[in-house]
């Protein structure tokens, strides 16, 4: 048998790399474009900065790895220029574009004071693709999501600025005056939530707003319908595994359907299907599972792989939702799960039959968490 050493994302499709990042750009402009109508200038000025400074820092990494050596001679300029030509492709310029859309996406419309948007943007797309991604090697090399590592170093650098600016379009949404046909907040004030560390109002806005769109949000996430169009998309041209997003949201489903039962204990007012239905369409779980979660290069390989690292995530952001500092924990889990994938694809089990093994492991990792969340909620409700 021959070995053929390459370079992740190991492609099993008859078209390349950059079709597969031309896919993902093409679902999510069906997000860009709504957060620009929401946002205008602001969704614009974060997907301008990001791909500006994204796209320069790949630049300046391709033009130090293959500059000409130092051989003695005095090369001239077009000579450098040439040997650039030969070294920069259009995978160096798609793979930080992909990477820049999407850490525009999960970042706010504003801050306070204003200025520091600017800050959080540039320092967080360097941050992301030096540190997430060039310090390995480049495309292909990262163990970590540039896009994930740029928001959770910019939210952990500049949380305390960071405001969900709103639109007149949003202070419709949020006033509930204009809302036809889409299902209203129901009184807020009998709704409120208390479990583990977050207390959240399940009424604050109606699942069909929530849906479509008609609440606060970092850019991206708030349109779970036009996150579902690029998935639907993604899927259609098999640029990502469904195993992933399924296992992913089937598990937060699954454990957080616990949870419900518990917030319905503390608050009879808020039925389950809502409780479990708001945490779903709250924050950015769908953008994490259809853009984030499936990257090729911090996913694993085989099928059971997949799946459990699908459940791994989903456990992982409910546990941080419930119990951590972070109301928001799904960029969390996405790190965390890319910092198991090398031991999930270790060469000794990773293959794509079901062993019994993979089951034990694939029902631990959503079992384990249940019963955590469980216990843990069942001692402070009752």
């Amino acid at each position: 048998m021959n070995i053929i050493k390459e370079n992740s994302p190991h492609l099993k499709r008859k078209d390349n790399l950059n079709m597969m990042m031309l896919d993902v750009i093409i679902a999510l402009m069906p997000v860009v474009i709504f957060s620009y109508v929401v946002f205008q200038w602001k969704a614009l000025r974060n997907v301008l900065i990001s791909v500006a400074v994204m796209e320069l820092c790949e630049f300046v990494f391709v033009l130090i790895k293959n500059r000409l050596p130092y051989d003695g001679k005095k090369h001239t300029l077009k000579e450098h220029w040439e040997n650039q030509k030969k070294n920069y492709h259009l995978s160096n310029f798609l793979t930080p574009l992909v990477s820049a859309m999407i850490f525009a996406m999960v970042m706010p419309a504003s801050s306070n004071p204003a200025p520091m948007i600017y800050v959080a943007l540039i320092i967080g797309s360097i941050f992301g693709m030096v540190i997430g991604k060039l310090v390995f090697g480049g495309t292909g090399k990262n163990i970590f999501n540039p896009a994930a590592v740029g928001m959770v170093f910019s939210k952990v650098c500049f949380g305390s600025f960071y405001v969900n600016g709103g639109t007149s379009f949003f202070d419709v949404a949020a006033s509930g005056t204009a809302l036809s046909g889409v299902d209203a907040a129901t009184s807020t004030s009998t709704m409120l939530v208390t479990l583990g560390s977050s207390t959240i109002d399940v009424g604050a806005y109606g699942l069909k707003a929530m849906f479509f769109g008609l609440m606060p949000g970092v850019i991206g996430e708030v349109s779970k319908i036009c996150i579902l169009a690029g998935l639907i998309y993604l899927l259609i041209r098999r640029t990502i595994d469904w195993r992933i997003p399924l296992a992913y949201c089937g598990t937060f489903l699954f454990i957080m359907f616990f949870a419900s039962i518990f917030a319905h204990i503390q608050n009879n007012n808020v039925p389950m299907w809502r409780y479990v239905g708001y945490q779903f369409l709250s924050g950015g779980l769908l953008f994490g599972a259809t853009f984030m979660a499936t990257d090729p290069v911090t996913s694993p390989i085989s099928k059971p792989g997949r799946w459990i690292y699908g459940a791994l995530l989903g456990s992982l952001t409910v546990l941080i939702r419930l119990f951590a500092a972070y109301p928001e924990g799904v960029v969390f889990s996405i790190l965390l799960g890319n910092a198991f994938t090398c031991f999930i694809d270790y060469y000794k089990w990773s293959d794509n039959r079901f062993t019994w093994k993979k089951l034990v492991a694939l029902g631990s990792t959503i079992l384990v968490p249940t019963l955590i969340v469980i216990w843990a909620l069942a001692v402070e409700v009752l």
